[in-house]
């Protein structure tokens, strides 16, 4: 496996977080060597949902109004549809959406978490998936959408549902380990 320490990753979520597309990427993240932080509304602890109940919980290391783009290599939004729905639903969470796509680091998103990716306006124009019930939302906010396990589209990546998690995972390392496109490009 390839290995990323030195890197800070925060998974932005809240309540209602889909179990296995947040805590599959934090321990495959960790075990490559990343300090990630889980980053929320609220201090605390969040609650996942799993399959038809809710799930585990996990504390929240920092909150959205103590963190910037600057301290993160990466930013990973887990699914749900409660989770992305409550956060595209805050503008503090929207902005560090949409400020950390400008970073041009690698921001991933599954399952129904591109709702913060439309809701941040960066999708237009761009090649993303998602979990298929919300491809009708990304085609009518420009995006061009393609049903495949991992899709990037410069440092964006995306993914349908927990069943590609160890390809998302592994594409969120290749691409922290890689560095920022527009540093690439400029090489």
């Amino acid at each position: 496996m390839t290995k990323i320490q030195n890197s800070k990753i925060a998974i932005l979520a809240t309540n209602g977080f889909e179990q296995s597309e947040l805590m599959e990427p934090l321990r495959q993240l960790r075990d490559a060597g990343s300090e990630v932080h889980v980053v929320s509304l609220e201090p605390g602890e969040i609650k996942g949902w799993d399959k038809d109940n809710w799930g585990e919980s996990v504390k929240v290391d920092k909150t959205i109004d103590q963190v910037t783009v600057d301290d993160y290599h990466a930013l990973v939004l887990p699914g749900g549809q409660i989770n992305p729905d409550l956060l595209r639903a805050n503008e503090q969470a929207v902005k560090f959406v949409y400020d950390f796509f400008n970073t041009k680091k690698p921001l991933a998103a599954i399952c129904h978490a591109p709702w913060l990716l439309i809701e941040a306006g960066v999708v237009k124009g761009r090649d993303v998936t998602s979990y298929k019930s919300i491809k009708t939302d990304l085609v009518n906010a420009g995006a061009n959408w393609k049903d495949e396990a991992v899709v990037v589209h410069e440092a964006l990546i995306t993914s349908r549902n927990p069943g590609d998690l160890d390809a998302f995972c592994a594409k969120i390392i290749e691409e922290v380990r890689e560095g920022r496109h527009e540093d690439r490009v400029a090489a």
